[in-house]
This record gives structure tokens, sequence and C-alpha cells, in this order.
């Protein structure tokens, strides 16, 4: 002991002059006087360290002081905490919590503050004698473990996302591979139980001939029915998810099936709310609007302080379980997401998916679709694990003669750019704030790949490289074609930021003025390209000698000229042209004449937020970069006095002319379709907004104006009031 002392006593380092105090006195008097928030401290502690340390007696950072529960699984099974004689409604009620746990789980918690919250799960073995429990258990833990692996091999999640750490919890056991017969077993005593019920002839000799699940006949239909749809969820979600892991998308058809019938299990298990808790209302009565289960009442078998000692030495989070409407709510979604993605053609152009993951983030899918699709298109380095990448940008390239040279596809500019493809289809299928971040990060990498071709073709111009002409012609295409991808993760980009609510309104029309200029360069591309494919064509058409087609020469020119119209795809993105230089004027305008309400910002200039939005972009050669002072020079002089008012109308009407003509080019696509009418709502509103300004402005009262994005999520819409 007094070893002890004198250690402790060395430990501090003290002077010649330092007197040593008994301070548990004051110590106890402080803590009587102390309010709650007050606290003492020595000189050498500062905000520094407040910041960092733990504040003892507080449960949400001290975990010792949340644990109230059990300190093991054998003292709360001991204690009776985890009964397996359940009475049926019971069973029902572990079931509907721990569909939400499950729920809780995808929504960025841990698994052992979630799923293994379930005293059940901890110890599954034990379940068996409840047959009922024992499947539903089981197969809920192999359908995690299976979510969990899959999450893993995408990398799609960061922390915030999904929490795939298992803390040692038993995510694995012997027979998992059997979990489905002993579902199936369960489901057809189960079913031929309902088809008893519902004779009524057989009705009263079901005592004599099937063990029925619960006591009362009357509620034995509707007890039936209830399990039934929770078990045959549990089995068209497995038999989902497995179907879709296979590769090359050879599942995909069973998977749809299976999609189908667990929306269906979904609504049916809706239905049974009512009958359950008209049930559990006999026994507790009030308003359930945060139960986690169908019923009202609470699920026995979860101690959520369990696993407490698992968890890292951090403070572990406070969460709350998703209430059981909401876990049914995201499980619906969840399933509408993953049926979306067995619907998306296999055989689609490296613009088609891409443009498919970019429209699947509208619907603001989470991670674990996420996750599916990005397993789907990117399989062993290939797309969708069949067609290499080289394959994938000669088709790209409109130059499939290409895909058995071997030159072509040993080239590293060729290698490097089919890394970069794969990339930017993992980065897609990512949540959009860290798909922005990576998104600016990429543009450097495919800058220095434009680099480093534009230096091999212009080495075989000098005739310094070794290569053929064949070569620098796929070279120049190529080049091209990387350039257009370039412009696209640019705009892409840009537009995420309105998403995101990065942009304040003062930045808007420096936006909209740098997008109009990403956009316009990116139609360059496109067009270039679609009259390089139709003049092609045209020349590899064999001339016919046929006398009744040599009348047709003099009308080839309008042929051609027909041929090369805009695709669908392009007018489109030309009326987003068109949408962005509008929405640029009239903004200028306003500003220029301060008539748009707009908070100003002290803390930098306009001209440092410019650089600061545009850094990325400006270390890019394409597209060109655009500097600030090119921004005043086009917007300042712009101003609704001096601005012609039919110019200013023009861009929003041509959009209109264009968006209708767009009208019957998608007829069997709902979302593009859906998209074409909120860019109408947008260049009509805009249209009556600045017709109001210009009639306001002639009068004398010019109205406040404001913008929003109440239409369509990347442009806005002006808004005026009376000033």
């Amino acid at each position: 002991m007094a070893e002890q002392e004198a250690n402790c006593l060395t430990a501090f380092p003290a002077g010649e002059q330092t007197v040593w105090a008994d301070v548990s006195p004051f110590l106890g008097t402080v803590c009587r006087e102390l309010e709650v928030g007050e606290l003492i401290h020595g000189e050498n502690f500062n905000l520094f360290e407040a910041m960092s340390a733990l504040e003892i007696m507080d449960p949400k950072m001290d975990s010792g002081m949340t644990s109230c529960g059990y300190n093991s699984v054998e003292e709360a099974i001991g204690s009776g905490a985890a009964p397996i004689k359940l009475h049926l409604l019971q069973t029902i009620d572990v079931m509907d919590h721990l569909l939400a746990c499950e729920a809780t789980w995808h929504k960025g918690h841990s698994l052992a503050q979630t799923v293994f919250t379930c005293l059940y799960l901890l110890n599954l073995e034990r379940t068996s004698p409840n047959s009922l429990l024992h499947a539903y258990c089981k197969v809920t833990r192999v359908t995690c473990n299976l979510i969990r692996s899959f999450v893993s091999q995408s990398r799609t999640h960061e922390e915030e996302d999904f929490f795939t750490m298992a803390f040692g919890l038993p995510l694995k056991g012997e027979g998992d591979d059997k979990c489905l017969s002993i579902l199936n077993a369960v489901d057809e005593t189960v079913a031929r139980q309902l088809r008893a019920c519902k004779n009524s002839v057989t009705r009263k000799k079901i005592a004599d001939d099937y063990e029925s699940l619960q006591p009362d006949p009357d509620l034995e239909e509707g007890y039936c029915k209830a399990v039934l749809s929770r078990l045959r969820f549990r089995k068209s979600f497995y038999h989902a998810l497995t179907y879709m892991g296979k590769p090359q998308g050879r599942g995909l058809e069973m998977a749809h099936k299976h999609i189908v019938s667990g929306l269906s299990e979904l609504a049916r298990i809706r239905e049974s709310s009512d009958f359950l808790s008209s049930i559990s209302s006999r026994a507790c009565k009030g308003e359930f609007d945060d139960r986690t289960t169908a019923s009202g009442q609470e699920a026995v078998g979860f101690d959520a302080s369990i696993n407490s000692r698992l968890l890292s030495p951090t403070p572990p989070r406070s969460i709350n379980i998703l209430s059981w409407k909401m876990a049914i709510d995201y499980f619906e979604k969840l399933l509408q997401d993953l049926d979306r993605i067995c619907l998306l053609p296999l055989n689609p152009t490296i613009e088609e998916a891409l443009q498919f993951a970019v429209d699947f983030q509208k619907s603001q899918p989470d991670l674990v679709s996420r996750s599916q699709l990005q397993l789907l298109i990117v399989q062993d380095g290939k797309l969708f694990g069949r067609d290499l990448l080289s394959d994938v940008i000669c088709r790209a390239m409109k130059m499939p003669h290409l895909a058995n040279n071997r030159d072509f596809q040993r080239n590293d500019s060729v290698i490097q750019l089919g890394r970069l493809i794969l990339n930017l289809l993992r980065i897609l299928c990512t949540n959009i704030a860290y798909q922005h971040r990576k998104l600016g990060k990429s543009l450097q990498e495919w800058d220095a790949l434009l680099h480093q071709v534009e230096m091999t073709c212009n080495n075989q111009q000098n005739g310094t490289s070794s290569g053929s002409g064949g070569e620098g012609l796929w070279m120049r295409q190529m080049k091209s074609w990387a350039e257009e991808q370039t412009c696209w993760i640019a705009c892409r980009f840009l537009m995420l930021g309105f998403e995101l609510e990065l942009y304040s309104p003062s930045e808007y029309c420096m936006i909209y003025w740098y997008v109009e200029h990403v956009l316009m360069t990116l139609f360059h591309y496109k067009v270039f390209k679609e009259r390089s494919a139709t003049e092609n064509e045209h020349e590899r058409m064999p001339l016919s000698v046929d006398p009744s087609k040599k009348k047709g020469k003099k009308k080839r020119g309008k042929e051609a000229e027909k041929e090369i119209r805009l695709s669908p795809d392009i007018l489109l993105l030309q009326c987003c042209i068109h949408l962005s230089k509008g929405l640029t004027w009239m903004l200028a305008a306003l500003s220029n004449d301060h008539k748009f309400v707009n908070c100003p910002t002290i803390f930098n200039t306009e001209q440092e937020r410019f650089v600061q939005t545009f850094e990325l972009l400006q270390k890019s050669q394409v597209p060109e970069p655009l500097s600030y002072f090119q921004f005043k020079q086009s917007t300042s002089y712009i101003n609704l006095a001096s601005l012609p008012t039919q110019m200013q109308f023009d861009y929003f009407e041509a959009a209109q002319k264009d968006l209708k003509k767009l009208r019957h080019c998608f007829p069997k696509d709902s979302e593009r379709l859906h998209e074409i009418q909120q860019l109408e709502h947008v260049a009509e509103k805009n249209r009556i907004a600045l017709n109001v300004i210009h009639f306001a402005g002639q009068a004398g009262c010019f109205p406040r104006v404001s913008f929003e994005f109440s239409h369509h999520p990347l442009f806005a819409v002006a808004v005026i009031k009376r000033s």
C-alpha cells in the first residue's frame, strides 16, 4: 500500500515549495453548490481539453450509465427476458420489432444496437422448440449477413451510410444454408392451417386434425394470414437478394418475380395491422404512433444494452428504432428500387448505363439498392461481367471494328480510360455528397488522360511515334469521346451542387453562366459525334446501279440533312442550354438593378466565391476554363431597362418549343416524360415572371423577386412578390 501511494505521488511533478492538501471537503461543498452545466477546472484545463473529454454521469457520453440491463445473454435468459413459449401475438411482435431493427440498421446504425438487441438471435439454437420463431430468426440472420456481404463488396458506403462491423456477433451459424427448407416447412404448416380455417365445414374439426396456432378458433384465420404474410415476405426478400447476386445479371428475371411477390406480402402485412391492434387493444389502449409492432405492444426478448461491452471505446450512439410503419415503408421503397434495377437492359451503351445511374439517384435510393446496382454494372472489371472495357469503348466511339484489335486493347491510354469508366460508374452509385467530392477530383484524372492522348496524337502527327495511320485515327476519335465524357462529368459536378444546396442565391447567376458554357461544349461534342457517325454510314453505303434509284441523287442532300437532325437526347440538352442562358440573363439583370432578394455575404467577395466554386474546373483543359473577368464582362451590361424585351423571352420560348417536340419522342419512358413536363413548367413560369417584371418596371414599381426549386431540382423558378 505504501509503495502504491509513493508511485501516485511521484506521478505528479512537485517542486520544493509544493504543499499537498486534502481537497475532498472542498469538492464536496462545491458539488452541492454547482448547478447543471457549471464546471470547475484548473488553469491548465482549457476549451480544447473540454472538447476532448468525456462527461461522466451523462447517459449519452458515459456508456456505463446506460448499463441498467443485463450483463450477459445468459443472465438475460436466466431471468426470463427471452421466453421460448410465447403466445402467437407475442411471436408476431418479435417479428415486427426485428423488422424495424433491420430497417434501422440499413439506415446507418450498428448491428449491435439494432438487429442483435434480439436475445433470440444471440442464442438461436435455443429457439428450436418454437419452430415459427426459429425459422423467422434464422432467415433474418442469413439475410443480414447477405446484405452485409453485398455492401462490403461494393464499397459504396461511408460510416454514416452503413455499419458493416460485426463486433464478433454470431452472423453465421451451422445450418444457415438450410434456412429456406426450415422456413418452407413452417410456411406449409401455417398455410394448411389457413386452408382448414377457411372451410366452414372443417372449421370445427381443426382441433382434431391440426395443431392450432392459438386457443381461440375465431381468431385462427386472422393469425394465420398475419404469420404467413411475414414468413413469405422474408422468403421473397431473401430470394430476391440471392438471385440479384448471380453473375452477369442471370437471375434478374427471377429476382423481379420475387420482388413483386414481396411487395404483395408487404401489403398484406399492412392489412394485418387492424386485426392485430384490435386484439391487443383488449389488453392495452392508447395511440401507437411510435410503435415498433403492428399490435402496439412492446416486443419481448430485446435488450438495447445487451451488447454495450462489444462496442468500441467511444460512446455508443443514441438511436431510436424506426417505427413499424416506417419500417414497412422503407422495405417497400427498397423493393421498388431493386425492381428498377432488375428491369435494366443488360446490353446498354456506356452512356445509357451512366444515365441510368443518374436517373436512379433521383428517387433517393438507400445504400442497399445502390450497392446492388454497382455490383450488377461492375463485375470482375467488366461491364455487367461480360463486356470488356475496350469493347465498350469501341461501341461508344462508333468504331466496332476495333473490338478484336490487339493493339487497341493493349494500348495504355485505352486501359487507363477503361479504369476511369469503371471508377465513374462506382462513383455514381454512392451518395450524392460523396459523389460530388469524387467527381470533382476525378476531373484531374480525366484531364491527365487527355493530356497523355494529345501528346501521343502530336507525336504521330510529327512522325516521332511508331504507330500506324489507323492508330492515329482511333486515338483522335478516343480523345474526342473522352473530352465529351469530361464535359459530362463537369456538368454533373455542377448540377449536384443544387441538390446538395451548396450554392447561395447570390451565386446562381455565375453558376448558370458556367453551366451554360459546359452544356454548350458537351452539345458540340455530341453533335459532332452524331454527324461523323452519319457521314461514315454514307461512305460505307454501296453504290446502287438500279436506274430507279438514280433519280434520288438530287434529294440526297435533303435526306442527309434529315438524317443528321438532332436526336431526342441532344434536343433535350439544347433545352437545358436555353434554360441556363435564360436564367443567367434574368438573374444578371435583376442583380445589376438590385431587384433580386438576396442576403449579401460579408466574408468573401464575389470573385473569391467564383474562384472557390470553379477551382476544380479551372484546372481542367476541357471544358475550356472561364475566368471571373469573362463572367463580369458578359453579364455586367445586362439590366432590365436596356435589355430588349424580346431577347429576354427568346430562350425560355425556344426551350418551350423544343420541349413540345420532345413529348412524343419518349412514349414509353415515363421518367423522361416527367422531366420534360418539369422543364416545361420552369420555362413557362420564368417567361411569365419576366413579363410581369417588364410591365411592372414600365409602371415604375418593381416587385421583389426570389428563386425556388419547386418544379425542377436543378433549374430555379422566379417567385414575384409585391415590394
